[in-house]
């Protein structure tokens, strides 16, 4: 059974760093797209990170040049890390998996999702 777990979330101070894994069972992860998304209260979805298969990466404007997706296909893991950390950043994040071929980070496009993690960023 496809499973995605998620984990590394917290409180931190703003300019602090966090590092989000996603932990993927029942499938292996080779030529799959994965993201990152997260819903801060009262807003929609946002693709946050992606990466294809193949390794490309995607990223929000929002987050470019602080945060970095990874995958380790051996450990079956994905990361995220998250770099200077600001209060905006404040939301639930969750990992996702897309059809391999993927190239994008749009959330109706991922169809299995982790049940998410918790990050606060104080000010």
């Amino acid at each position: 059974q496809l499973q995605l777990v998620e984990s590394g979330g917290g409180l931190v101070q703003a300019g602090g760093s966090l590092r989000l894994s996603c932990a993927a069972s029942g499938f292996t992860l080779d030529y799959y797209a994965f993201g990152w998304f997260r819903q801060a209260p009262g807003k929609v979805y946002e693709g946050v990170s992606c990466i294809t298969g193949s390794g490309r990466t995607v990223y929000a404007d929002s987050v470019k040049d602080r945060f970095a997706i990874s995958r380790d296909n051996a450990k079956n893991m994905v990361y995220l890390q998250m770099n200077n950390l600001k209060p905006e950043d404040t939301a639930y994040y969750y990992c996702a998996l897309s059809e391999p071929g993927t190239t994008g980070c749009s959330p109706r496009d991922y169809s299995h999702w982790g049940r998410g993690t918790q990050v606060t960023v104080s000010s």
